[in-house]
């Protein structure tokens, strides 16, 4: 019988020892490596999280305080005051004439409608900046105490083709041009409907509304 040298024996039981430690940092490696995976796959089909609820000065609901009103507002854009503090039978003839315009491809923008006494105030002083004087301002823009503006009862309608539209038109609905010099201005006048509107006054120092 052919005896194994004690030396070779200790190596041979050591072997299985090392393939055996081998094994085990293999398989954790490859365990580390399928958990990193799914942990990745996890992350990427998570759903993103939901935007931040934008402040609220930042709503269409509190935009164009004082009644400032941004390019683009129609006269249906009940998220601003200028046009959802009108007094609503003005706002009603307004998208009445609005709906039968657009089949003119005809739009009623909103360059001002009510303000605040406050705005009122602050455009009335840029307009004496602006002309030289109170007695030349009092010709475009009113006190707030007059103000149409102020209790709702006037909009500024933008462009062109819709002034000219409810120049011809307006009548049928009670929105009348007041001021000769202003062709955006437009009131309620609801006689109109059946007799035309009134004479236009020249400017706003005309109007006896004007000297209270």
């Amino acid at each position: 019988m052919t005896r194994t040298p004690q030396s070779a024996r200790t190596t041979t039981r050591g072997i299985p020892r090392i393939l055996a430690a081998g094994l085990i940092v293999v398989i954790a490696a490859i365990a580390a490596a399928l958990g990193y995976q799914s942990q990745n796959a996890s992350s990427s089909s998570a759903p993103s999280p939901p935007s931040p609820i934008a402040p609220r000065s930042e709503r269409p609901g509190s935009l164009g305080a004082g009644g400032a009103v941004p390019d683009g507002v129609t006269v249906f854009d009940d998220g601003y005051p200028a046009v959802a503090n009108l007094d609503p039978d003005l706002l009603r003839a307004l998208r009445a004439a609005a709906t039968d315009a657009a089949d003119d491809g005809v739009k009623f923008y909103v360059n001002s409608g009510w303000r605040s006494p406050e705005r009122q105030n602050q455009l009335l002083r840029e307009a004496v900046s602006k002309y030289g004087s109170e007695e030349e301002a009092a010709r475009w823009v009113a006190t707030a105490d007059t103000s149409p503006h102020v209790s709702g009862d006037a909009i500024d309608i933008g462009r062109s083709n819709a002034t000219a539209w409810l120049s011809e038109h307006g009548a049928e609905y009670g929105l009348c041009q007041i001021y000769r010099n202003e062709p955006w201005h437009y009131e309620l006048r609801t006689n109109a409907i059946d007799h035309d509107c009134p004479h236009m006054y020249a400017d706003p120092t005309q109007d006896p509304r004007m000297r209270q």
